[in-house]
């Protein structure tokens, strides 16, 4: 079953008419909490239909709680108690039983029953809930009654069992929460043609790996694992493919965790860390003195762009040989760090702002990556294309092996379609960046594959302007045939004028005339025909 656009604008509009007073940064957390919790309760009941063969949960539950909780975590890595599904929350709603405690009581009871090995996936992941706020109301009644809303709104969402639908809904909200938030709550999403972008050209000629594994050190929503996965052929295969990620904002990366569950990732084949991934780097780095870092098949990031980082006593970081970012400009040092952890034969895209193409701070690092032929291609991209910024940007593509040191540049930046506020890709200019990066010939006005000579002779200047001319000469002016032109103007000027005299003269019956007539003589400059 396919979630139409007419059916994905429907629930966006019942949603956001259902949320009162609260911004929807905030209004969100609880949308998607109460949508994870339906999700896992479902995955709950689909199995318990598979194991009990006739009893039920609350009985079974009955004659030995530790049993049954010990049973339950071997296969979903979580407990669900008897009465606490989020079906026995509507019950409860439809016979007027229904309080807020049930979810409070429901949600401290999920987190006690989390398996130890599945701690990292699921624990605190429903910590963004506050339903002790204010918002939900003054009182505890008129918070029952917001959450008693919420639940049957998302209770109404009926769609089917299939993960990829309820994902595909996620995804949707997620971009639609992230366009009406503000620029600032917008970081956590890279819209889809951009991430579709760079899944396919991290993925071409690796779709048949047996096992792949992926890397964002900057994950937001997860978007960009999930699309890269979704190109691989194991895609779905339990154990195949391993996310891991780190994102520093504690309810953005809950976002991230319930996004790859949503769209049917096991908790097992998920590694996700909440910090900052300049600061600590990934728990596998230098240990005991000896650096060990854990390396990945494929690395993609979409970070924040030019911020400020503590760029003190870096030098003896392993991840910074090629040089120390700018304070205020961290661009470099996401992009070193991704590289460090990207495996000899792996490939890595990152979006980044131009300035990491030119600006003279940087000057050292960049000559570095080209010396050491790890920039594959640079390719620029439309302005206003992001929810969190205006700015054009690019994508680059980096290698640790290759056997080359040209460098494939693509001038993608007209090739949108404009919106109301901001521009999209269309599919057509998303195929042909990856068609044009897979062919890394010439294009005219559009790519150039620049020799290492070329570059360095730009002083490593990687401003894409001066690799791929998009000037369009305009057609030469005819000087003579413009000067005729205005001599053929001039002369049916003149013959109107005439005309016209001779009109108002053949009209002179009063001495009126001669008065118009002179009138007219002066209009036109006096002359006397």
């Amino acid at each position: 079953m396919a979630l139409t656009a007419d059916k994905q604008a429907l629930i966006w509009k019942t949603l956001n008419e259902t949320r009162g007073k609260i911004e929807p940064a905030e209004y969100k957390n609880y949308i998607f909490g109460l949508m994870f919790y339906k999700f896992l309760s479902e995955k709950v009941q689909t199995w318990l239909d598979q194991q009990l063969h006739g009893e039920t949960w609350a009985s079974v539950w009955e004659q030995n709680p530790e049993k049954a909780a010990a049973f339950m975590q071997t296969k979903l890595g979580y407990v669900i108690q008897p009465g606490e599904l989020f079906s026995d929350w509507q019950a409860a709603i439809n016979v007027d039983q229904f309080n807020i405690t049930n979810v409070a009581d429901a949600l401290v009871h999920f987190n006690q029953g989390i398996q130890q090995g599945a701690k990292a996936t699921f624990e605190g992941i429903f910590d963004d809930m506050d339903l002790a706020s204010s918002r939900l109301g003054s009182n505890t009644q008129t918070r029952t009654k917001t959450l008693m809303d919420w639940i049957s709104l998302i209770d109404q969402i009926e769609l089917d069992e299939d993960a990829d639908v309820l994902g595909d809904l996620y995804e949707y909200l997620i971009g639609m929460f992230a366009a009406n938030s503000g620029a600032k709550a917008g970081e956590f999403y890279t819209p889809h043609q951009v991430s579709d972008i760079m899944a396919r050209i991290l993925t071409a000629g690796r779709e048949d790996m047996p096992t792949y594994s992926l890397y964002d050190p900057a994950m937001g929503s997860g978007s960009l694992l999930l699309t890269t996965a979704s190109y691989m052929k194991n895609d779905g295969v339990r154990g195949a493919i391993k996310y891991y990620g780190q994102e520093v904002i504690t309810t953005t990366y809950n976002l991230g965790r319930i996004n790859l569950m949503m769209h049917g990732v096991e908790y097992n084949d998920i590694n996700i860390q909440n910090a900052d991934t300049l600061s600590s780097d990934w728990p596998d780095g230098v240990q005991s003195g000896v650096d060990s870092p854990r390396m990945f098949d494929a690395v993609m990031a979409n970070p924040p762009y030019s911020q400020p980082w503590d760029y003190d006593n870096r030098e003896d970081d392993p991840r910074f040989k090629l040089g120390i970012a700018p304070k205020s400009k961290a661009d470099f040092a996401f992009l070193q760090h991704g590289l460090y952890h990207l495996k000899q034969d792996g490939r890595m895209a990152i979006v980044l702002p131009h300035g990491v193409l030119f600006r003279a701070a940087e000057g050292r690092i960049r000559q570095a990556l080209l010396e050491n032929r790890n920039i594959s291609a640079v390719i620029g991209l439309p302005e206003k294309i992001f929810t969190n910024t205006g700015i054009p940007t690019i994508i680059m593509i980096l290698e640790k092996n290759r056997t080359t040191d040209d460098v494939l540049f693509i001038d993608a930046s007209k090739g949108f379609e404009k919106q109301k506020n901001t521009n999209k890709l269309r599919q057509e200019d998303v195929d042909l960046i990856v068609e044009t990066f897979l062919k890394r010939e010439d294009v005219a006005k559009y790519a150039h594959v620049a020799s290492f000579e070329e570059i360095k002779e730009n002083d490593f200047n990687l401003n894409i302007p001066r690799y791929v001319d998009t000037f369009e000469e305009e057609e030469a002016v005819d000087l003579v045939a413009v000067s005729q032109d205005l001599v053929d103007v001039n002369r049916d000027i003149a013959q109107s004028e005439s005309d016209l005299l001779a009109m108002i003269s053949d009209l002179a019956v009063t001495d009126d005339s001669q008065a118009i007539i002179a009138s007219a003589k002066q209009l036109f400059g006096g002359k006397d025909e």
